[in-house]
């Protein structure tokens, strides 16, 4: 049986690291890349020093700087976080024209047939890995694996500054012991569903190679819905997805934390009206208005749930934007806002096709 040969690969703590290259001072001390200490907003990215006061990325500042009172906070420069990620994405592309990026520090490589380093794709994890801090100053970790599933789960398995492989052979042992809360998609409420249905690792959804029973399947079908069968299929280390090249961008958005809790919906209205401008200049630089499928509203409250209320729709509307933020208005449960967002979904430009199967060769 032939294997395709991913290799997924994110940079440590990206922004940060950045950072502590251009300052070696900042090396050793909790640092974090977000708001200021005056300013309300949330973390980017932080250091591991940081981290091991459990400061996280998406963690609002005020509590980061609660568990990290020493943290130091930067905004960073966006700009030159481009411009690495530009030279970073360069490298990849010396090894394979395959490479879909996720993000600035994220990207997946097919090098199936890549022909360097015997054509093994862990030799080609570990130059590439090499290439990048001889020439940035930075680390990046590295999975392998036979899928973009795998790759990605592998590529935290030894953060950061690491390398893990998941030959084609050791897929099945790997599977079992995963934590079903380790999947793409299952956050942490879809994690807590799951275990209350008494599944909490991939074996106990579905064995590798066996056919889930009918039972389960309903089972999981009625609390996940269409979901259910990326659940099943990941549990089996199961994924056909194709690296993309031309990655399409499914949807565009703009928010904005508020300086302060508001309480008033015809405020909330007026300071999504001001979002508009921007979300319009986006659309027009995306290319793709004339792919414009649906548009939503999403709310953060003041006890940091959040909301998104959407609709089908092919032009920027502002009066439907009222609509829906009246809708997920009713859901503040007499909470206040602190986030309001505008977002555009859009439809796809061309039908994907499942990947053909490929040769392989050493893994």
């Amino acid at each position: 049986m032939s294997h395709r040969k991913i290799i997924h690969l994110d940079m440590d703590c990206f922004f940060a690291a950045v950072e502590m290259r251009d300052n070696p001072a900042l090396r050793h001390i909790p640092l974090a890349i977000g708001g200021s200490r005056s300013e309300r907003g949330v973390i980017a990215t932080c250091n591991y020093p940081a981290r091991a006061f459990g400061v996280r990325s998406a963690m609002p500042t005020h509590e980061a700087l609660k568990r990290c009172p020493h943290l130091t906070l930067m905004r960073g420069s966006m700009d030159k976080y481009k411009a690495v990620s530009q030279q970073i994405q360069s490298i990849f592309r010396r090894y394979t024209e395959h490479v879909e990026p996720l993000s600035l520090d994220e990207a997946y490589l097919d090098v199936t047939d890549c022909k360097q380093f015997k054509a093994s794709a862990t030799l080609i994890a570990a130059d590439i890995r090499r290439t990048v801090l001889a020439e940035t100053g930075l680390t990046v970790s590295a999975g392998v694996a036979p899928n973009k599933f795998l790759a990605k789960i592998a590529s935290d398995e030894q953060k950061p500054d690491g390398l893990f492989v998941i030959p084609p052979e050791a897929i099945n042992d790997f599977v079992l012991q995963l934590a079903l809360r380790k999947i793409p998609g299952v956050g942490v409420k879809t994690a807590e569903k799951l275990a209350k249905l008494g599944f909490h690792f991939c074996r106990d959804i579905c064995q590798p190679g066996e056919e889930i029973s009918t039972e389960r399947l309903a089972l999981l079908s009625r609390h996940f819905g269409s979901f259910a069968a990326t659940l099943i299929k990941r549990s089996q280390g199961i994924d056909e997805r194709p690296v993309r090249q031309d990655r399409e961008r499914k949807s565009i958005g703009v928010e904005q934390t508020l300086p302060n809790d508001i309480a008033d919906l015809e405020q909330a209205e007026q300071e999504m009206l001001q979002l508009l401008p921007t979300l319009e200049q986006r659309l027009a630089q995306s290319g793709k208005a004339a792919l414009l499928q649906k548009i939503g509203v999403k709310l953060k409250f003041s006890d940091f749930r959040q909301t998104t209320v959407e609709t089908q729709c092919h032009r920027l509307d502002p009066r439907l934007l009222a609509q829906l933020l009246a809708q997920a208005w009713q859901r503040r449960q007499e909470h206040s806002v602190r986030l309001i967002g505008i977002q555009l979904g859009f439809k796809s430009a061309c039908h994907e096709q499942l990947p053909l199967p490929l040769e392989g060769t050493t893994f």
